[in-house]
């Protein structure tokens, strides 16, 4: 049994330390080194995605440090010199780092996270910035999908038990929370991030009890606030509905409690809520509300909603708490420029003959631009970092897959997407709360085009080079290409 504590500096793919070690045998170890994180792919073919998980990244790198027992498992592998060992004892970050805040609306190719520090600290950065950004953004984005598809109904996040490991179900259920559910069922994750839990009975429960009417009353008795009866352990609608009404009649209407519900869990949850719906009205009970879970994801009910199913609440789990139908976010972390001896920035590409893998080179901002009339965002910006966006004269912008394809925009407003986080190694970013994220994250979507929002063939949202960007990897991809002939 293993008794060490886990630091999570050693969460970290073997090959950052055996380039460490490398970089400080070549004397790079101190050079400056640019990284961009970004993605090539919205899951599920959707027209964007949504950035969550810079607080754990944030907390990780605070917290950086090597012990002594990492040093001495370094030592017992014989491939490391005392030299780097003695570096990694006394490791501190103390680069910087940009990002996109949490909830902000990302897309394909743009840097969503810009790390400039120092070799060694950049490369054993990687594996654990890209961990949590990619999962927790995964999580967001497909949890928006689904709150979309509730259409103004709350969805609950209930995938703790079906989630990938410890850590995928708690700050799974964090990022979900960031992409617009109501609340979640996994305790440790609001005891963490306050982000609500809530939760009721099982069918142990009613199996506990010698009838179905006993078990609700009981739970009534003990919850006469927080009362959700799950209807269908024998029979929905003889027994479960049935019982479920004669119990809120007898003991929570003569109280004045209005605010109860009934949970269903199996079965043609379209028919069976629309006939329960009929039952509880015919029985007075118009306030009560029917919740619904089951295996449930945007297109089941986006499809539940268009039959007419009478819910009120879904609650969703395994398929949002895997992103089980896009379960890869696919997050890269890319070297794009180096320091000389002279401080200056020198850009760096990445060639491939798969275009969508060569890479936007230099220390690069990311601009977004909005259509002062509508609010609405119009297309992103890449641009180099000392490059600044006049917005009192004519800008125009073009589709660096095809520049032929341009646009003139002239009543326009600009915001630069990415914020300082880490300033020569200090965190400067105070985190907002986890409601003030979820608000953010709301109106961010809010600025997108319906067109953009579109489970099927959305519009594709444009990420363009400035032109002075667009140049340089130009003339970069044609410099690099002619060394391989």
């Amino acid at each position: 049994m293993n008794s060490k504590n886990e630091n999570l500096a050693m969460l970290c793919d073997f090959y950052e330390f055996t380039m460490g070690n490398g970089y400080l045998k070549n004397n790079l170890h101190k050079k400056n080194v640019y990284f961009d994180v970004f993605f090539r792919n919205i899951p599920d073919d959707g027209g964007f995605a949504i950035a969550a998980g810079l607080q754990q990244v944030i907390e990780y790198i605070k917290d950086l440090h090597f012990d002594k027992e990492d040093i001495e498992y370094f030592r017992s592998k014989n491939m490391f010199s005392e030299d780097f060992l003695e570096y990694l004892a006394d490791f501190k970050f103390t680069g910087d780092i940009y990002a996109v805040p949490e909830g902000t609306c990302i897309f394909p190719r743009e840097p969503i996270m810009t790390i400039k520090a120092p070799a060694i600290e950049a490369q054993i950065l990687e594996t654990f910035i890209l961990l949590t950004l990619n999962h927790q953004s995964l999580i967001a984005t497909k949890a928006n999908r689904i709150v979309r598809a509730a259409q103004g109904r709350p969805v609950l996040e209930f995938g703790s038990r079906r989630a990938q490991g410890a850590d995928g179900a708690v700050k799974g259920a964090r990022a979900a929370y960031i992409g617009g559910c109501a609340g979640t069922a996994c305790t440790l994750t609001d005891e963490l991030y306050q982000v609500p839990a809530s939760g009721t009975m099982a069918h142990a429960w009613v199996q506990m009890f010698d009838s179905e009417y006993e078990a609700f009353k009981a739970y009534c008795e003990i919850y006469p606030h927080n009362a959700v009866l799950l209807v269908d352990t024998y029979n929905t609608l003889k027994s479960g509905v049935p019982n479920a009404i004669r119990v809120f009649k007898e003991m929570l209407v003569p109280q004045g409690i209005t605010n109860f519900a009934i949970r269903l869990d199996s079965g043609d949850i379209s028919y069976l809520s629309k006939q329960a719906r009929k039952m509880l009205d015919e029985a007075g009970l118009t306030n009560c509300k029917i919740v619904a879970s089951n295996a449930l994801d945007e297109h089941l009910i986006r499809d539940l909603l268009m039959q007419g199913a009478k819910i009120d609440v879904f609650g969703v789990g395994e398929r949002m708490i895997t992103s089980k139908s896009a379960p890869v976010f696919g997050g890269v972390y890319k070297l794009v420029a180096i320091e000389n001896e002279n401080g200056e920035i020198v850009p760096k590409i990445k060639l491939s003959e798969n275009i969508a893998k060569i890479t936007n080179p230099h220390f690069k901002k990311v601009y977004r631009l909005y259509d002062k009339e509508t609010g609405k965002a119009i297309a992103d910006e890449l641009c180099l970092y000392d490059e600044v966006i006049d917005t009192t004269k004519e800008h125009t912008i073009f589709d660096p897959n095809a520049t032929w394809k341009q646009k003139t925009l002239t009543n326009f407003t600009a915001r630069e997407l990415q914020v300082p986080i880490f300033k020569n190694g200090e965190c400067v970013y105070e985190s907002p709360s986890i409601e003030e994220i979820k608000a953010y994250c709301q109106k961010e979507v809010e600025t997108l085009w319906d067109e953009v929002k579109r489970f099927e063939n959305p519009h594709r949202y444009y990420v363009d080079l400035s032109q002075k960007l667009w140049d340089i990897k130009k003339e970069l991809c044609v410099k690099n290409a002619m060394k391989s002939k």
